[in-house]
């Protein structure tokens, strides 16, 4: 019978404990540096924030999926890959950091004011959502509380991105870049950070499918969370 790692090696398993420990206080330490929180409203003032294309169609929680929530159209080629979000649209930059501020304070219903309701509601589901949004996430999350979702929400706004059809009505801000770029032809770094958002066997599993289905995350340029969704 194999003998319990901890027994065995009782000082490596010491180490683990206080690394975890001293990472834990890290953690801590930069949740306190993180910026104050700021309500939609008051980022937003004096900004226009056009409608969404094809809005009609959309259900009180943000409606059917539209074609780039589904899948990158390769006819239009591969996109490049952005990685300086300084770079982005002050609406777009805004947004992301709202997003990523919700997540990190592990409270899911720090994103309802930024999923909206109505007609522009952020899509969470690739068919018709019925029911509270928030309920929702939590329900799709691994946990009770809903903060593994908020943590893959995390990774995938802080991984690089893709502009999509610039430059048009259709034009969307997506994250992240694997959603827009064949599998098969990632690099090795590329793979590294893909592992960050996904398993290896996800990645096989994907590459045999023909694309990135995970969860991705999609604002347009004015602003509006178009939507945060897996699946195809």
């Amino acid at each position: 019978m194999p003998i319990p790692f901890p027994v065995f090696f009782p000082a490596v398993a010491a180490m683990l404990m206080m690394l975890g420990s001293a990472m834990l206080s890290k953690a801590h330490a930069l949740s306190d540096t993180l910026p104050e929180y700021v309500p939609p409203e008051e980022v937003y003032e004096g900004v226009e924030r056009a409608p969404l294309p094809n809005a009609t169609i959309a259900s009180p929680q943000g409606g059917e999926a539209q074609g780039d929530a589904m899948r990158h159209d390769p006819d239009q080629g591969t996109p490049e890959i952005l990685y300086d979000v300084g770079a982005l649209p002050e609406p777009v930059k805004r947004m992301r950091q709202l997003i990523i501020e919700a997540a990190r304070s592990g409270d899911l219903e720090r994103l309802r004011p930024l999923i909206g309701s109505g007609l522009s509601a952020t899509q969470l589901a690739l068919g018709a959502l019925e029911g509270d949004p928030i309920d929702f996430l939590r329900e799709v999350s691994g946990d009770e509380d809903g903060q593994e979702i908020l943590a893959i929400l995390l990774e995938i706004m802080e991984a690089g991105f893709v502009r999509l059809n610039p430059g048009t009505e259709e034009e969307l801000y997506v994250w992240p870049y694997f959603f827009a770029i064949p599998l098969e032809d990632l690099t090795p770094e590329q793979r590294v950070e893909l592992f960050t958002i996904v398993t290896a066997g996800d990645y096989e599993e994907m590459k045999n499918f023909g694309a990135y289905i995970f969860f991705r995350s999609g604002i347009t340029p004015d602003g509006r969370w178009v939507y945060f969704v897996a699946g195809d």
